[in-house]
This record gives structure tokens, C-alpha cells and sequence, in this order.
């Protein structure tokens, strides 16, 4: 008997110490810009990142992050980093969807940018019917103690073009298996639909993603996850997701709708799961 409880100990003991958590999000932290009055960047920045650090994101995607408030928000967050570019030039112009990552925790291997288009995916150039350049940025990271890794993408839909978002959905799960044919997947993004559209159900019944909402323990999700600054308060309608392969498994998932003074640190929440693997 002895011997039996003694194994058994040791059993859970290892498989403890196996599986890892692992904390990710996705957060469209809205624009800077002027038009934003009483809820500018420069008022709103330092709430954003406090949220960020309260509910200790290890690994996440922005969107509508422009280089100023990429920068920002690098120095306002100790200890992470980023990888991504502007979509407009490949550098700095335009919007990023940059993946912030905690450097303690991570090695970023390899990372890139391609653009979602048909004709090519190298540099700026719109897609199908998108008004929008659209961009995927992506990165293999591998974890410093336990030495697994992952690829993790990141990505914003364009907000008209439909045929745009059903093949962007498409190229992503392609480039995925290029990139890292073999490793584990984490797609974040602001993909402009919610869990009732023909874009969503590409990826979400594709037989390779699976959305965390679906596979979570514990759900919470008081509110859809655009806000529109306290005037799009919903119940349903989640147009930002996280989206995983296996081996991941979901203990829980959270659209966070934190404020401060009360007001509103982008018109997106931010959504949020805890993995282990």
C-alpha cells in the first residue's frame, strides 16, 4: 500500500511539473489619435498597461498599435519585448499587430510579417477585397526552462472586405504549417466577426484551431469584446478571439472589462486565456 500511495505521489508530482501554464490575450488597444477626445492615448496608456501587468499576460497580440504606442507601451511594460511591423511600409508606418512577450519567460527563435493577399504576401499590398492593407505577424517562441516551443500569430481582419477575411482565415492556417509545420499553434487577432460568421466558421470548424471560448473550463464573458467607449455594451458578439491546436488545453477564458475613473482604456476589451500544455 505503501509503495502504491508512494507512486502514486510521484506520478502527480511529475505530471505537475509537466504541464505548464501559460497566459495569452488579445487586445485591440484602438489608435492614437486626437478625435479621441477625453480619451486619449497619452491619458489612457498607463491604465492599458497596468491592466496588462495585473492580470500578468505572458504572450500577447495588439492591434491598431502604431509605432509611438508600440514604443510606449514596450516602456511601460518592464521585462517584455516585441516583434512586428507597420503594415504600410514593412518598418514603422502604419499599424502593427505586434506580439509582446515576457523575455524572462521566452526566446523568440524566429519571428516575421506577411501580408494577407492573394498576389503577394511579402510586401504592402491589399487583398481581395479588403480596403485595407492586412498583415499577420508571427513568431516561434520557445520557453527558456522547459525548452518547448510554439508559434504564436497574430492578426486584424479587414472591418469590410468578406471575401477578405474568409481567404486571410485560410492563409494564416497555410503559412502556419509553413512556418512550423510541427509545433503547437496560439492565433490572437481582431478578426472583425463574431462566432456567427462565415470567416469565424473557417477557422473555428477547420478541423485545426479550435476557439479557447469553446474549450475553456471556466468562461467569463460579461460583455461582447468591442465596446465602442461605454456606447456598444452588448451581451453577445465577440469579433476579437484566441484560437489554439493541441496539445494546449484551456483552464479558462475572460473577456476583461476593467475601466479606470470610468472610462475605458481602448474600445475593445481585451480577451484573455489561461493554457496549460
Amino acid at each position: 500500500m505503501k509503495i502504491s500511495l508512494l507512486s502514486l505521489f510521484l506520478s502527480l508530482f511529475f505530471f505537475v511539473v509537466d504541464a505548464q501554464e501559460l497566459t495569452v490575450a488579445s487586445f485591440n488597444i484602438r489608435m492614437k489619435t486626437n478625435s479621441d477626445t477625453g480619451n486619449l492615448w497619452d491619458d489612457r496608456k498607463q491604465a492599458l498597461t497596468n491592466l496588462i501587468k495585473f492580470h500578468e499576460f505572458e504572450v500577447f497580440g495588439i492591434q491598431e498599435g502604431f509605432y509611438e504606442q508600440v514604443e510606449d507601451m514596450k516602456q511601460l511594460l518592464p521585462g517584455f519585448s516585441y516583434v512586428g511591423v507597420g503594415r504600410d511600409d514593412g518598418k514603422q508606418a502604419g499599424e502593427h499587430s505586434a506580439i509582446f512577450y515576457n523575455e524572462q519567460r521566452f526566446n523568440v527563435l524566429k519571428s516575421g510579417t506577411f501580408w494577407l493577399s492573394a498576389t503577394d504576401t511579402e510586401k504592402p499590398n491589399k487583398g481581395w477585397d479588403a480596403v485595407l492593407p492586412r498583415i499577420c505577424t508571427w513568431a516561434v517562441l520557445e520557453d527558456k526552462e522547459q525548452g518547448k516551443q510554439f508559434i504564436f500569430m497574430n492578426t486584424h481582419f479587414d472591418h469590410v472586405g468578406v471575401v477578405a477575411r474568409r481567404e486571410s482565415a485560410k492563409l494564416i492556417l497555410a503559412k502556419a504549417k509553413e512556418f512550423a509545420r510541427d509545433l503547437p499553434l496560439i492565433l490572437t487577432g481582431d478578426f472583425n466577426v463574431d462566432e456567427t460568421n462565415e470567416a469565424y466558421f473557417t477557422l473555428a470548424k477547420s478541423g485545426v484551431v479550435q476557439d479557447v471560448y469553446d474549450k475553456a473550463k471556466i468562461v467569463y464573458a460579461p460583455n461582447a469584446t468591442f465596446n465602442g467607449w461605454g456606447k456598444s455594451l452588448e451581451t453577445q458578439g465577440r469579433i476579437d478571439h484566441i484560437f489554439i491546436t493541441t496539445p494546449f488545453r484551456v483552464r479558462k477564458y475572460g473577456i476583461l472589462t476593467d475601466t479606470y475613473l470610468g472610462k475605458f482604456p481602448s474600445d475593445h476589451f481585451p480577451v484573455m486565456a489561461e493554457l496549460s500544455w
